[in-house]
């Protein structure tokens, strides 16, 4: 009987350790992708390590990226300040292309592996506003990986799961709990201290922790 792998996008957050976690629930040996991509800070990469061995990956695989050389973000950008209020339109945390970058490293990675599923936690209801991270761009994408690899040109294809897309924060937190994911490994925040403690203020915190809220469950999140 054939394996069926995956290679799985792991950031470190609440959303991609569910992800992880319902994809090894599914059957597929996982594959962890981590991007250091010149973010704030490395917590979240420490915290993908930790979810990757406690939630069975396969393997995990770390890739540099220096989207900082770029800018343009605040996330990549410490010229730029992390907004701690709620604010309209997209905003700037939002970080030029990252997704584009993250979907085609997973996609590199899954022809190597002889992967067909790509699982992505990008989610268009409790979020703040990016475009990359709507079923538009997915789909894209998806056309995208049916043309550009050999696999895709030679009848293979690739499949982009994005199991989080229509769900709610407390919905998220529910499904990743009963699935045994230890909430207090994952770092969500943009702008957390180097030992991963949350600073409770930016727009990412607000939503994870009205996600608790709204599932009933105990926030387990380390703030500063």
């Amino acid at each position: 009987m054939s394996i069926k792998k995956a290679v799985v996008l792991l950031s470190g957050g609440l959303d991609s350790a569910t992800v992880l976690a319902m994809a090894r629930a599914e059957g597929y040996e996982c594959h962890a992708l981590s991007v250091a991509y010149g973010q704030r800070h490395s917590a979240e990469l420490q915290a993908a390590a930790c979810v990757a061995q406690r939630l069975g990956a396969a393997s995990h695989k770390h890739i540099h990226v220096n989207l900082d050389a770029i800018g343009g973000s605040a996330l990549t950008d410490r010229s730029i300040a992390v907004p701690e209020v709620e604010t309209t339109g997209i905003p700037v945390t939002y970080v030029p292309a990252r997704n584009t970058l993250f979907l085609s490293l997973a996609l590199g990675q899954a022809e190597v592996v002889g992967a067909q599923a790509l699982f992505i936690g990008v989610n268009a209801v409790d979020y703040s506003g990016y475009p990359d991270c709507r079923p538009a761009f997915i789909e894209a994408f998806q056309h995208l990986a049916s043309v550009a690899t050999k696999a895709g040109v030679e009848g293979a294809g690739f499949k982009i799961h994005t199991p989080l897309i229509a769900l709610t924060k407390g919905e998220i937190i529910r499904r990743g709990t009963a699935l045994g994911v230890d909430f207090a490994e994952t770092v969500s925040c943009y702008q957390a201290d180097a030992d991963g403690r949350a600073c409770g203020r930016c727009d990412s915190c607000r939503i994870r922790r009205e996600g608790f809220v709204a599932a009933g469950l105990t926030d387990q999140t380390r703030y500063v």
